[in-house]
Parts: C-alpha cells; structure tokens; sequence
C-alpha cells in the first residue's frame, strides 16, 4: 500500500456494483479516507449537494445518470475538484469524451488495489499544490486575456471560455516559473506526478491545446515558446499588440 499524504479526506465513491463497492469502502477507510458510496448517478449528486468532497471515484455506467453526466454536472459548481473514472469503458472516444468534460484521470477495470491508491494520492497532491498556489494569485493578465485560475474562466474582449483543471494546471506552473525553461520531465512529475518519458507525448497535446487558446497564430507561438530539446518556457513579448483568437 502507498503512505496516504491526506488523511481524512473525502471520497465519493460512485459505483452500482454494490461487492466492488464494499471493497472499495474497505480499503480506503483503512488507507485513513472517509468514504461516502453512491449506488447511482442520481444519490451521487444529492449527496455532491449536501457534503463537501476532497476527490470523486467515478463509474460510467450507472442507473438515472451516467458517469459523464454525473461529471457535467459537477464541473459546473467545482472546476478544481478531482475526477478519477474508474470504469470498464476504456475506449478512446470514451476517454476523449472524459477529457473534454474535465474528467482527470481513467483506470480501466480489472484494475490493481496499489495503482488506484498511487492515483489518488497524486490526484490529491495536485489538487492542494494547485489550491496553495491560486490563492496566492488567482488572476491572471497577459496581452488581451484575464484569467481567474479559481474558477478556470478566460475573458477576453472576444469571448470567454473555460479550461479543464489539467490545461489550467499546466498553464499555471508555466506562469508560476515564466521566463524560465520547463521540461517535459518537470510538467509531468509537478502536474501529472509521473515521471516516465514515454508519456511525454501528453504533454505535448496539452501544450498544443492551450497554444490553440491563446496564441493568435499558434503554429508561431508569442506567448508559449518551444525550447529545442529542452521544453517550454512562458513569456510575454515587451510590445505586444497582436490580437488573441480563441476558439
């Protein structure tokens, strides 16, 4: 079993499979979380509205409203609060489905007891690393954006949007360590708290999404640059009066 760095925080457990869920319960209270099930996607929000939660373990395939539903409707109110499925669905157009709800992280039934507690615990560490250092500075301005790092919502005079917890969490380590380079490595062992380099690809897409956000040509970056084997580094040109496009 992994060290729990958080005890006593809160989990919602979200599963219809009432023996997977008693098992689940079990091995987290004696990890030291508090757990809360949920039998379906209907108790899962009743419960979302009357408890505070610190990290959500989240079925697909539920009675009354699914795993992705449940999700929708939760990142509505709580943008930061971590989103592990747990599901036997693990098809591509699932996870992509997950990624644009805000879902944070998969694992795939059959899964192994140690990985998900690994997951959770790194899920948590972000959260509170992410929580400590947006209350620092919760906005943020460059060229013609403003972005409210607590609520994830990006102005412009052109529209607003919203980023997902883990584009906002890339984003901010960038600006926390702007004008410096920061490697693949770093992101994924600071973000992500992984450190393979197989998964350095991830990285990549991440950094390709919020280039489409905020650079006005992102084939030719002004804001989010490329360090040629070395990673990224953020900076704002000294006269900057280009023109943002947001999708």
């Amino acid at each position: 079993m992994t060290k729990n760095e958080f005890p006593d925080n809160h989990i919602l457990l979200v599963e219809d499979e009432a023996s997977l869920a008693y098992g689940l319960t079990f091995n987290l209270q004696e990890e030291g979380y508090r757990v809360t099930w949920a039998k379906d996607g209907r108790e899962a929000l009743e419960f979302f509205e009357q408890q505070k939660f610190d990290l959500i373990i989240l079925d697909i395939m539920l009675p009354y409203f699914d795993g992705f539903q449940v999700a929708e409707k939760i990142r509505l109110n709580s943008p930061q609060l971590p989103i592990l499925v747990l599901t036997a669905r693990s098809a591509a157009k699932d996870r992509v489905r997950g990624l644009e709800i805000g879902v944070d992280d998969y694992i795939a039934k059959p899964f192994h007891l140690p990985e998900l507690l690994l997951r959770i615990n790194g899920m948590l560490r972000r959260k509170h690393w992410y929580r400590d250092v947006t209350n620092e500075s919760p906005i943020f301005r460059f060229a013609n954006f403003e972005i409210d790092f607590n609520n994830m919502t990006c102005q412009s005079k052109h529209t607003t949007f919203r980023l997902t917890q883990r584009e906002a969490m890339v984003l901010k380590y960038l600006v926390e360590n702007r004008n410096k380079i920061v490697s693949r490595q770093e992101l994924l062992k600071n973000v992500w708290q992984i450190s393979s380099d197989v998964e350095t690809r991830t990285v990549d897409n991440f950094i390709a999404r919020l280039r489409k956000y905020f650079e006005p040509n992102p084939a030719k970056p002004r804001y989010i640059k490329s360090i040629r084997s070395a990673g990224y580094v953020f900076s704002e040109p000294e006269e900057d009066n280009s023109e943002d496009k947001p999708e």
